[in-house]
């Protein structure tokens, strides 16, 4: 099945010589849920920016449902809703004419029924006669959603969709795109908020200094780059690790308390066994042991740290 969303060495240089994006190509499937990750000023808002129209690329290609996104602009466009960080309508508009205004923007036919029903689905409903002014800063957010699916866009991008909003709008957040996915709409957003992508996104990509570095199943990047530790809490503090231990990797921490080990569940043999036969050996004793995964954070910031040490 073609990509609903492809990208070919996309490249961007801004006036100055800064170089936002650099041969950046990226397939979307439709139908899932992409997060796009990155440091600030990695390339993340550029290169949405770009797909949607609001910046011209230096070189490169952006097909959008089989749409020059160049050439084709209008029919590229009207296939994309874009949540941006920031509210750019008037503070005086009222609410539900700015939603219907958007539908109106893309040359379609007034519809009611289809603008209440996505004020009722963002709770906006009860707001529809408000100002903008008027709304808290967490309304407003729903509204730049509202405005997004306003003319039915098969792809949404989020672009940090909760930024500075609280924990319970987070979540209603993550239940909205939840709803949507599940309508068929493809979205691709980016994110500070590791646990945004580790609880929504099908794949996740890694973009750095204008690059992407990796592009992954998020399953599977956990499964690759995802450690499992063993933490063993000793009976008594050790000041150095045994020489008989040196085969395996293991770390002494917590002033010599606590022997972490490094492993890999996927492997034959997880090496936990001959471990603990080797710690009794060495006359180490411990009282309590524990496992950990790493989490989707834990490898972002490995990876852009190596990306950075090796740049």
């Amino acid at each position: 099945m073609a990509p609903i969303l492809s990208v070919r060495d996309l490249e961007k240089t801004y006036e100055g010589g800064f170089q936002a994006l650099k041969s950046v190509s990226l397939d979307i499937q439709e139908g899932e849920v992409f997060a796009l990750l990155g440091p600030n000023g990695a390339g993340k808002t550029t290169l949405i920016s770009t797909i949607c129209g609001l910046v011209r690329p230096t070189s490169g290609s952006i097909y959008v449902g089989g749409h020059d996104a160049l050439k084709e602009y209008r029919a590229a466009r009207q296939l994309i809703g874009l949540v941006p960080q920031e509210m750019p309508t008037a503070p005086f508009e009222i609410v539900g004419d700015t939603v219907a205004l958007s539908r109106g923007l893309f040359g379609l036919r007034p519809d009611p029924a289809r603008v209440e029903s996505i004020l009722k689905d963002l709770t906006l409903w009860e707001k529809r006669s408000n100002p903008i002014m008027a709304l808290s800063g967490g309304m407003k957010r729903r509204l730049l959603v509202a405005k997004a699916l306003a003319h039915e866009p098969k792809i949404l991008f989020l672009d940090e969709p909760t930024a500075g909003v609280d924990v319970e709008l987070r979540h209603d957040m993550w239940r909205i795109v939840g709803e949507l996915k599940d309508r068929g709409v493809t979205i691709i957003l980016t994110t500070h908020y590791i646990e945004e992508a580790e609880e929504m996104a099908d794949r996740v990509g890694v973009i750095n200094k204008g690059e992407i570095i990796l592009v992954e199943e998020k399953a599977e990047l956990m499964r690759k780059l995802g450690r499992k530790l063993l933490t063993l809490s000793l009976t008594e503090p050790i000041s150095a690790i045994p020489g008989g231990l040196s085969g395996y990797q293991l770390t002494l921490e917590n002033d010599g308390t606590c022997l972490t080990y490094t492993y890999d569940t996927h492997a034959e043999r997880t090496g936990i066994t001959s471990l603990l036969t080797d710690l009794s050996k060495e006359g180490v004793r411990f009282h309590d042991l524990q496992t950990d995964q790493s989490s989707l954070e834990d490898i972002f910031v490995g990876l852009v740290r190596q990306e950075q040490e090796t740049s």
